[in-house]
């Protein structure tokens, strides 16, 4: 599936409507270059997952945690720009996040694709202009 979104606000819209069709256990990798709007693209992950808008970038934290006043499912907001080897995605604990209660979410996903499951989602976020972007979804039947 490939859209074009014309605002931030377009964005998040998109992206609820992609939130609401996650579910536990999910992978998303994003790819997208410095402000495409991979952590824009997660607020509206977050708030169609009913878990609110509360998402900042987890570049300094390496991941921040979102969880779920109304279900058991906690959003894993992860940053791998600074993620080079294996023994550096070791100690982010990225492997341990992977269980059915948790929805990842990963900014920087090329730096550690070699890691990612077969089920992953890879969302790739390219900015067109200031406000416009083109966001390709692959990797699920559920958004084509």
């Amino acid at each position: 599936m490939k859209v074009v979104t014309n605002s931030p606000e377009e964005t998040i819209e998109f992206a609820k409507s992609i939130g609401k069709k996650l579910k536990g256990g999910d992978i998303i990798a994003f790819a997208g270059g410095l402000g495409a709007g991979k952590t824009t693209f997660t607020r509206g992950l977050s708030i169609g997952l009913g878990i609110g808008d509360t998402v900042t970038s987890p570049t300094f934290a390496l991941v921040n945690e979102y969880r779920s006043d109304s279900s058991n499912i906690t959003l894993c907001h992860f940053d791998m720009y600074r993620i080079t080897d294996s023994l550096d995605l070791e100690t982010t604990g990225f492997y341990d996040y992977m269980t059915e209660n948790n929805i990842l979410a990963v900014e920087w996903s090329e730096n550690i694709s070699d890691a990612l499951p077969d089920n992953t989602i890879y969302i790739k976020i390219t900015r067109l202009s200031e406000n416009q972007r083109e966001i390709e979804i692959n990797g699920d039947e559920r958004f084509e």
